[in-house]
């Protein structure tokens, strides 16, 4: 039996052929997922007196110390003809990442005002085996003081009950807290039995504008998983912020591999902290930059791009050698303005 083949009309055959590419690049792009937060990254005016003070106030130890410049790191960092000093430290099993800019050299310091509830505030916490020996080692080496002692959080609070917080600064005014979790708070490794006093980073905490707005970005976009929150409020608060009248709603959100996490800071009162001013560069002591390990850097942008996230990185920058431990990376903007490394290992 002879079959009689049919055959479509070669305007159909590219009518059907524009519709399954259109189709095709009307695909999302795959989510990326963050799986750690491998560092938390500050710009600081003078490296040695700042690995001092890390090194000897605060038991960190430095695990790499070199000078970089190229290409690379302009495009990723966002500034021309650049030339840094970067060290990475080590506590516990956290790192933090200093830079220092040589070129360009003028960066501007912390404003002196600085406030808690400001939107550029941000700060890492440091888990403590003993509240009352940290704060006597740090007061030894006359650390200006945010706090005004340590603060034990109320029983009323019941999910940040009996939780015990300090925060100071450092050499450059960056904000730190010391923490202790008591018996049934906290993640697990901060209560195994040791003879150090400083254990490792909790979190870093940035302030928020908007929770909702920073939930769908780093829950939404990014895939960090929220891990819970309260809302802090009364004399305990006030005397840590060193801000009247605080009330405080805090979300704490973890990537796959849990610690450290990102805290948000959503000031419900004072509502007058003063949103983050967009000429602040890389090169500014006021900078930080939250160090995120992704699978796929190139699906990350594609991701984000698409999704109108405000980019500082015009593409994803190669990094020469790896000598920072990434093979590329982009640098983006959260809702508020904080600044983002999204890198691969």
């Amino acid at each position: 039996m002879r079959i009689k083949q049919t055959f479509l009309p070669l305007w159909l055959l590219l009518v059907i052929g524009l519709l399954a590419q259109t189709a095709l690049s009307q695909q999302p792009s795959q989510q990326p997922k963050v799986m750690a937060v491998d560092a938390i990254g500050i710009t600081v005016s003078d490296m040695d007196r700042t690995v001092d003070f890390y090194s000897n106030v605060l038991s960190f130890k430095k695990v790499l110390d070199i000078v970089v410049e190229g290409e690379g790191y302009e495009e990723l960092l966002g500034l021309p003809d650049l030339r840094i000093r970067f060290v990475r430290m080590q506590i516990g099993d956290e790192f933090i990442s200093l830079i220092q800019y040589i070129e360009p050299s003028d960066g501007k310091p912390i404003p002196v005002d600085s406030r808690s509830n400001d939107l550029w505030f941000q700060h890492f916490a440091i888990v403590v085996s003993d509240m009352d020996k940290a704060y006597q080692h740090v007061n030894k080496h006359k650390v200006s003081q945010i706090s005004t002692s340590p603060q034990t959080l109320p029983k009323s609070n019941k999910p940040a009950a009996g939780i015990r917080a300090f925060k100071f600064k450092d050499p450059d005014s960056h904000p730190l807290e010391l923490l202790w979790f008591p018996p049934g708070k906290g993640d697990p490794r901060w209560h195994r039995p040791t003879d150090k006093l400083f254990l490792g980073i909790d979190h870093t905490a940035i302030g928020v504008n908007d929770t909702e707005a920073s939930l769908r970005f780093y829950r939404d976009l990014l895939g960090m998983n929220v891990l819970g929150g309260s809302l802090n409020i009364g004399t305990e608060q006030d005397n840590l912020d060193n801000v009247s009248g605080a009330k405080v709603r805090i979300t704490s959100l973890r990537p796959s591999a849990n610690i450290p996490g990102i805290e948000f800071l959503e000031y419900v009162s004072p509502e007058n902290g003063r949103p983050i001013p967009s000429e602040i560069k890389a090169n500014d002591i006021v900078h930080w930059q939250t160090i995120l390990i992704v699978d796929d850097v190139e699906m990350a942008e594609e991701w984000l791009r698409n999704r109108k996230v405000r980019f500082v990185s015009d593409q994803v920058s190669t990094l020469p050698n790896g000598k920072l431990g990434y093979k590329n990376g982009i640098k983006v903007f959260d809702p508020d303005g904080h600044a983002i490394l999204i890198v691969e290992k």
